[in-house]
């Protein structure tokens, strides 16, 4: 009967205000007094009715919330015939109420729009070959499935035939359409804007990466930070200290009716619900912003960050380098450059990556032996012979003799900006290879707006030469730069700006840093909603775009102010109320109701101005890069 009766708290509602409004009909207009005050007794056990069912939930577990306070002053009222004030104070409680729920369900408007964008269906190959249209639900990993154009991608998986633009605005933030063929990654939610595909169904359902972008916004909503727990403390003293100071009240003046007004007055609801709506508004921002934020938690941290380091490659760069310029030793490169690229082709490292593409065509032959040496290179045999790839560090391992001509050459190519590939064959260098990888366009920009939001230090730790970095960070106007760092360089580091009391932010892709995202006061991942981006990290910035950056630090900036706004609300009308009751004589307990629910918008619709948060004074910057060197040969 109880929870019939609180699901129906709205219409209760209705009904209440209905006959409050027959009331002032029947006084003003039939000037029935008798049908106005039967008609407020019928409103105020209407509106008590919920009220007290959920008081007494709250009693049973030890807790003495608003209801409590209300339905104590609606009964006492009852008591005391003063009939209207009961009416309209449970009215306004439950009108404010209907409203609240309202006001929050809009502004967790993010989640809404992202669980309608999930696929509900998906065409799946059964045993006869033919493709069936079933619930997402039924689809398993490894399941062939037939995705047409207009149509949304069921889940995370992997083209087998067939090509098409997708449209991964859903994931990435990106709305250019991408061109997907065979071997391409796909993901669920996305849109096929033209072509048709067959897919692998890789992951699936909650494990893929959008149904983990949704887990996370709705785990990041529900969570509370340190100033919510802080309001929940205050609540359990503060409202059992309003109903004693209401006894207290009663016992000294014996004016029932002024007690019962200050267990009225003294209802916190602003402040219960003030800190909330921000914490909801500005992580609903955020998601879709590609921003997602990892719980209320990270907004208090981020807000009061002093120092952002940074990764370079992938981060500060876009993570595509190209070979800029080369050093031939040998006057006939070809086989030199078939060794260098069958060592290379085995491995996923970028750098690898701009080698091949540069070599292109050449004959490959057999690798044995591969040693992985750390922080320095390959070293592989390769057709009989000792083939070493790496940096300085790795030839002086190696006993490779670097004549000044290879010197000037490496200071040069460092200068310029470059990371080194050198290729050592028998212990004799044969090739040296500057390769650069592009800064990303507008991250300078972008960097002043992050200094413009307060961040004192901005700082570059690379596994990159000095040379390289310091070029990066002259560039960009960076505070520090360290080249040379392995991961537990960069963690290590990190750990000594921590030591020194500054609020450590650590931005990189998710993947090699995962210790330092770890670390840092804030971990935020580059990344399009990688599983590792995700875990590690507390910021992950869905879409790899730099710019959303300074959005993600100036909207966390104004949820924190926004939270303490809140606060200072909610404190100043109970106190303004409280007082208004001792030294004013129009304070009464409608008055005090109608203010308190009025004090609950303010805070919501304070809250709900995060929804629309932009950074003001947004400049677009693109930078252009500089052409490659031609190929010398010494």
């Amino acid at each position: 009967m109880q929870q019939y009766i609180l699901s129906k708290k709205n219409v209760i509602t209705v009904i209440s205000g209905l006959l409050i409004a027959l009331v002032f009909f029947s006084h003003f207009v039939l000037e029935n007094v008798g049908l106005s005050e039967w008609s407020l007794i019928i409103a105020s056990v209407f509106g008590i009715t919920p009220i007290a069912i959920q008081a007494f939930q709250a009693m049973k577990v030890k807790v003495i919330s608003i209801d409590v306070l209300v339905s104590i002053a609606a009964i006492g009222a009852l008591f005391i015939q003063n009939y209207e004030e009961s009416a309209i104070v449970t009215f306004l409680f439950l009108f404010g109420h209907y409203l609240e729920q309202r006001t929050l369900n809009q502004t967790r408007s993010a989640i809404k729009e992202l669980t309608e964008m999930a696929p509900e269906s998906a065409l799946k190959q059964m045993d006869n070959g033919e493709f069936e249209e079933v619930e997402v639900d039924d689809v398993d990993e490894g399941d062939i499935l037939l995705v047409k154009t207009g149509a949304k991608v069921p889940v995370d998986g992997t083209v087998l035939t067939g090509e098409g633009h997708i449209n991964e605005a859903s994931i990435t933030g990106e709305a250019v359409p991408v061109n997907k063929l065979a071997d391409a990654e796909v993901f669920a939610g996305t849109i096929l804007e033209n072509g048709t595909i067959q897919i692998r169904a890789d992951r699936v359902g909650e494990d893929t990466t959008f149904g983990k972008i949704i887990e996370l916004v709705e785990e990041a909503q529900d969570s509370k930070s340190e100033a919510e727990r802080f309001i929940d403390r205050f609540s359990k003293y503060y409202t059992p200290a309003v109903l004693v100071l209401a006894i207290v009240v009663w016992a000294f003046s014996q004016n029932i009716e002024l007690a019962i007004t200050i267990l009225v007055l003294g209802c916190p609801g602003a402040l219960v619900i003030g800190v909330p709506v921000s914490n909801v508004a500005g992580i609903g921002n955020g998601a879709r912003n590609g921003v997602l934020l990892k719980g209320s938690e990270v907004i208090q941290d981020f807000s009061n960050v002093d120092t952002i380091v940074f990764d370079k490659t992938g981060t500060l760069t876009v993570g595509n380098p190209t070979v800029a310029a080369t050093e031939l030793y040998e006057k006939d490169p070809a086989e030199t450059l078939g060794y260098l690229a069958s060592v290379e082709r085995e491995s996923d490292h970028p750098l690898a990556k701009a080698v091949l593409n540069q070599i292109g065509e050449t004959n490959f032959y057999p690798v044995e032996g591969t040693e992985v040496v750390k922080g320095g290179g390959i070293v592989s045999s390769v057709a009989g012979h000792r083939v070493a790839v790496g940096n300085v560090a790795l030839m002086e391992k190696e006993n490779v003799t670097l004549s000044k001509k290879v010197q000037k050459d490496v200071k040069r190519f460092e200068q310029q900006g470059n990371s080194l590939v050198l290729t050592a064959v028998d212990g004799e260098l044969k090739v040296l290879m500057g390769i650069r990888d592009q800064v990303r366009p507008g991250v300078k920009a972008n960097l002043q707006e992050l200094k413009d939001l307060g961040v004192k230090n901005l700082v570059v730790l690379s596994g990159d030469n000095q040379g390289t970095v310091d070029v990066v960070a002259g560039e960009l106007g960076l505070t520090e730069a360290h080249g040379h760092m392995l991961p537990e360089d960069k963690s290590a580091y990190i750990g000594k700006l921590q030591q020194r009391g500054q609020i450590v932010a650590f931005v990189g892709d998710g993947v090699n840093d995962s210790p330092s995202l770890a670390l840092a006061d804030i971990g935020i991942a580059m990344g399009s909603g990688t599983d590792v981006a995700i875990e590690t990290s507390d910021v992950v910035l869905m879409n790899s775009n730099f710019s959303n950056l300074p959005h993600a630090l100036g909207l966390v900036k104004a949820t924190a102010n926004n939270m303490k706004q809140n606060i200072v609300i909610s404190i100043g009308v109970v106190l303004v109320l409280l007082t208004s009751v001792f030294f004013s004589e129009w304070m009464n307990m409608s008055i005090g109701m109608l203010v308190h629910e009025g004090s609950i918008l303010v805070v919501i619709f304070n809250g709900m101005r995060l929804m629309k948060y932009k950074l003001k004074g947004r400049k677009e910057q693109k930078e252009v890069s500089a052409p490659a060197e031609k190929v010398k040969i010494s």
